[in-house]
């Protein structure tokens, strides 16, 4: 998937949305089984999302959750929050001041830059890191390319 590497949001959640079916129009949203497919996490986690009130699922005539384009783009949204380990309770935080509308983007801005300086400590940590395996491994013969 291209679009993740750029950070264009609904780019992504377009070709999530291809990759469940080329020819869908989402209207009657994703089910469960999809949104766990294209975005890599369990159904499990999803139900979870949910429950604690991350994500908004519609509900069928059956009672099985259909997740819109919207739902979709939180959940890529959560997951990738998550997978830069930010704490659950601060993206609850997150979205209780999404709900409750534009005059909380400075709190929400500040929310992200704290976390996006988090994530750039981690990096640099990283890439100390990396320069030691690499300097490891040419020091046994290999040959590394910084």
């Amino acid at each position: 998937m291209e679009a993740h590497r750029g950070g264009d949001l609904p780019a992504l959640t377009d070709e999530l949305v291809r990759a469940c079916d080329p020819v869908r129009d989402l209207g009657d949203g994703l089910s469960i089984a999809e949104v766990a497919e294209v975005t890599g996490t369990t159904a499990h986690t999803l139900r979870y999302y949910e429950r604690i009130g991350l994500v908004d699922v519609d509900r069928d005539a059956a009672g099985r959750r259909t997740y819109s384009r919207e739902a979709l783009g939180r959940i890529v949204f959560i997951t990738k929050l998550r997978l830069s380990d930010m704490p659950i309770r601060n993206i609850q935080q997150y979205v209780e001041l999404v709900k409750l509308g534009d005059s909380t983007v400075p709190e929400r801005l500040e929310i992200m830059e704290r976390h996006r300086s988090v994530i750039q400590s981690r990096l640099e940590d990283m890439q100390w890191a990396l320069a030691v395996i690499d300097y490891k491994i040419s020091t046994y013969g290999g040959n590394c390319q910084p």
